[in-house]
């Protein structure tokens, strides 16, 4: 017996040291991972683009780079490419506030959105212009309802970092333009091809079989619900919260299929568009209109966990299931198995079972989606057995290794595990700038790197009626960088602004108690507040 007891008893000593050296290899392992990551965001991915990448000529930001980032080409401007750079250097502008640079891009790049890209007419972000901002025509309808997206999400980034409330303005504008030209009030979300005077572009039987023209689709569906969510973060309005609502579900429960994977065309009353009963030949001619595209199923997953969260949905399980039943099935069939990465499209044949690989090349930003999608499933479900915290960690070593330049900087535009010609291919181009790269990097080292410090509250509020109603107060001492801070009244979100003071907008009015919140780089809240009451209605 005494045997016996020795055998039990030496193990329960050893698994306690065992266990927590695995933990302790973890963190380092995490650690080491976030210092790659940051110094890889600020001198490979930063400091190439910017500042050589704002237009002190013309305004807004060049589009086009050779693989050693010298300017080419004409460089036509895009509302995605320019809204997409704002959104960069607004979000680099708050997280390095010392580097001068992004706020001067920020500020190039909101005028050039404000003055050129908006239809000073009839509303709404032209979809492509000259150098000079002259509206231009390409390939694309005039006006698009997933690059006006972008100009929403672009402007709401601004404002949160800068203040300006011109550029909340527009953004606000520009969603009540969406509403009265691109909103389907009777099957729900948006119709992406527009007029120049926002009128919904039509499918008749003259447009192309392989086009996209008419069609609903999930990519602008997803970016909607993107920059909504952006919005919404510094303008709690009531419809704006009804349409961020209405765009999750859509994009869960009808345009996200039982398998996990995203449908990628509709018809008007979302009816899905499928070749799958045709031929092999029809099929693989329209097959950019219907296949598995892993890199937006991943995309999409942390997208809608982001919405539910600043929709303020607790315990909702339900978009937790579907966002890891979409990691899972790219992991599961679109995943390289041997170097890593995500494959960029599938497809399921009627006649073969499971799913094949019809292109396996690995485009850079579902690689980036990839990094991000993976570190928030390995933080949720740390013993899944899909083990995301190692396919996350083979994901960074895979763009390490066959993505991003160490020469000259930037991501190659895909794998050169797949196409070693990208090494020469263009760093920018209309389609290629920071975003996706960017936002995963820096999304990554605020998880790995999470700082859980609730920063201190505001002090000293005051209200002030006339001449303009104005609520002022004093910002905390903090080691955390401030985003802003939240404003509410009677518990309720009803305001952000990055500075120390918020002009009341017109129409809201203050009364009881007025609460102001500190609000961190990392989202993070702080828990005291300071408030004010008042006891009557003022304006």
């Amino acid at each position: 017996m005494k045997i016996l007891t020795l055998v039990f008893v030496i193990p329960l000593f050893l698994i306690e040291p065992a266990f927590s050296q695995t933990k302790n290899d973890a963190k380092n392992d995490r650690l080491k991972i976030y210092r790659e990551m940051r110094k890889s965001m600020v001198d490979e991915l930063l400091k190439p683009w910017y500042p050589a990448a704002i237009d002190t000529v013309d305004g807004g930001f060049l589009s086009a780079f050779t693989y050693d980032f010298k300017p080419t080409g004409n460089q036509d401007k895009m509302i995605v490419t320019q809204a997409r750079h704002l959104w960069s250097n607004a979000r680099a502008a708050a997280l390095f506030p010392s580097v001068s640079w992004y706020k001067k891009g920020e500020a190039v790049g909101y005028a050039f959105l404000r003055d050129k890209m908006w239809d000073k007419q009839y509303g709404g972000f032209y979809t492509y212009t000259d150098r000079r901002g002259n509206p231009k025509p390409g390939s694309f309808a005039p006006k698009e309802a997933y690059g006006n997206s972008f100009a929403i999400y672009a402007l709401a980034a601004y404002y949160r970092t800068s203040g300006d409330t011109s550029a909340l303005n527009l953004a606000i504008k520009e969603f009540h333009w969406l509403e009265a030209h691109s909103h389907d009030p009777v099957f729900k979300g948006y119709y992406q091809h527009m007029e120049r005077d926002g009128t919904p572009i039509k499918r008749t039987t003259a447009v192309p079989t392989t086009a996209e023209t008419g069609y609903k689709d999930q990519n602008t569906s997803i970016h909607l619900l993107e920059s909504f969510t952006e919005l919404y973060t510094v303008w709690p309005d009531s419809l704006l919260k009804q349409r961020l609502q209405e765009m999750l579900y859509l994009v869960r429960d009808v345009i996200t299929d039982k398998r996990g994977d995203l449908t990628l065309f509709f018809q008007p009353d979302w009816t899905p568009v499928s070749y799958r009963d045709s031929t092999y030949a029809v099929m693989m001619k329209h097959k950019e209109l219907d296949h598995v595209s892993f890199g937006h199923n991943i995309e999409t997953a942390w997208l809608m966990l982001e919405a539910s969260d600043v929709l303020g949905l607790r315990h909702d399980t339900l978009t937790n299931r579907i966002a890891k039943k979409m990691v899972d099935d790219a992991l599961q069939n679109g995943w390289d198995v041997k170097v890593g990465g995500f494959y960029d499209e599938g497809y399921y044949f009627k006649d073969k079972p499971g799913i094949t690989i019809i292109a396996d090349t690995k485009n850079w930003w579902a690689q980036a989606e990839g990094l991000n999608a993976l570190l928030l499933m390995a933080d949720k479900y740390p013993h899944d057995p899909l083990q995301y915290e190692e396919k996350f960690k083979q994901q960074w070593q895979y763009i390490q290794t066959y993505l991003i330049d160490h020469e000259h900087g930037d991501w190659y535009q895909g794998g050169l595990d797949k196409q070693p010609n990208y090494k020469m291919a263009l760093k920018g181009q209309i389609w290629k700038g920071t975003y996706h790269n960017f936002r995963a990097l820096m999304n990554c080292t605020n998880q790995l790197h999470s700082n859980t410090s609730m920063p201190p509250a505001p002090f000293g509020i005051s209200y002030q009626k006339s001449p303009v109603a104005r609520l002022r107060w004093h910002a905390p001492k903090s080691k955390n960088i401030l985003m802003g801070y939240n404003i509410y009244r009677n518990a309720k979100r009803i305001g952000f602004t990055p500075l120390t003071y918020w002009y009341v907008p017109a129409g809201v009015r203050i009364s009881g108690k007025i609460t102001i919140r500190s609000v961190d780089l990392q989202e993070n809240e702080s828990r005291k507040a300071g408030y004010l009451i008042l006891q009557q209605n003022l304006k």
